[in-house]
């Protein structure tokens, strides 16, 4: 039996994972003999190829895998669940019954900057004037965007990502605001270097809105917020917008972002998540969508491909820099060894981290 199972370590996360673990024996932060499976595959494939497999008290995952109710319960000690992943979704409503962390720092600096260049393609009409390369008929070149301070840009969800993108936008001499529900206590923390509003007012006044919230499902808790870009929301926009969401898709559905697209009221979009993205995926590879769930999605993906409109998307990737494959790993093991050095009890960090 492994100490340890990493499940959907993809590419190069595989080897880091195992170089991380090898530094972290030597260095003696984890047990002596300490044996660790690395796999490609989610959880349950594995599950279904291995049956025998026995699962250890201790497992990482990212958010294609689904976890067993039997693991869950079976006698012993309360079970530990790396997600290694930013957003952890996809495991809060198991918090009662496991220990579970994240990995909150790993793609700070690469989703931010995604984000940024999500802006600078907006901003810049980039699908226009990419067009317009074939004849160079600059006549017919439309104004972009130039962004300064008489352009007022907010973020939704001022943690360690949309801080990062605050700063961005500040350093792109843009007027920046934040939205969150943690405003008060985020502007001690950031000693006042944050103006915080509310949404409405953010929406009254924006010329861009970029959201940087964490997903959370769970209608109980006072952070859910899923499906709050509403067109109730936007109708708060007293300009046409450009609107970036580098989180999660379920937090701004496509079939309200289309619409807004369509009728105007926002003018450039930057999309890297989308609503159940497994799925959508599928779908986009052949399988049906008899019900149309993801047809505003797909019409999205085809005004990007075919550049006639100012909509840049990309699937999910926004977490994938060079340096944050390598930190990926390299987080998951530092909780990993906090587990060990606190007897398979809890992670120094875990959730609910509000």
């Amino acid at each position: 039996m492994y100490d340890v199972i990493h499940f959907e370590a993809l590419g190069a996360e595989g080897e880091h994972l195992r170089i991380e673990t090898d530094a972290a024996i030597t260095d003696s932060l984890l047990p002596p003999g300490h044996s660790a499976f690395i796999t490609d595959l989610t959880l349950q494939e594995f599950m279904n190829q291995h049956p025998e497999t026995e699962l250890p008290a201790i497992i990482t995952v990212k958010t294609h895998s689904k976890i067993p109710e039997s693991w869950l319960h079976s006698e012993g000690v309360k079970k530990g669940i790396i997600t290694r992943s930013a957003g952890y979704d996809h495991l809060e409503h198991l918090t009662e019954v496991a220990n579970i962390t994240s990995l909150r720092e790993y793609c700070v600096p690469a989703v931010a900057q995604t984000a940024i260049k999500f802006l600078y393609a907006a901003a810049g009409m980039l699908n226009s004037y990419e067009t317009l390369t074939g004849n160079f008929n600059r006549g017919a070149a439309p104004s972009f965007m130039e962004l300064g301070r008489h352009r007022k840009a907010t973020v939704f969800g001022v943690g360690k990502i949309g801080k990062m993108i605050h700063d961005l936008l500040l350093a792109n001499g843009l007027d920046v605001y934040g939205v969150d529900i943690r405003g008060e206590e985020l502007s001690k923390k950031y000693a006042g270097s944050v103006r915080f509003m509310t949404k409405e007012e953010a929406f009254k006044s924006s010329d861009i809105i970029i959201n940087a919230m964490n997903l959370t499902n769970n209608p109980e808790s006072q952070f859910y917020n899923n499906r709050y870009f509403s067109p109730e929301l936007f109708s708060h926009a007293q300009k046409p917008l450009i609107f970036i969401n580098v989180t999660r898709g379920e937090i701004a559905p496509e079939g309200t972002l289309l619409h807004l697209l369509e009728s105007g009221k926002i003018i450039g979009l930057g999309l890297d998540v989308f609503t159940d993205e497994s799925e959508f995926a599928r779908s986009l590879n052949g399988t049906a969508d008899p019900d149309g769930r993801f047809s505003a999605s797909r019409r999205l993906v085809e005004l990007a491909l075919s550049k006639s409109a100012n909509v840049y998307l990309q699937p999910h990737q926004g977490f994938n820099s060079d340096v944050a494959v390598l930190n990926k790993a390299s987080e998951a093991i530092k909780h990993l060894v906090s587990w060990f050095k606190n007897s398979g009890e809890r992670f120094d960090h875990q959730l609910p981290y509000y």
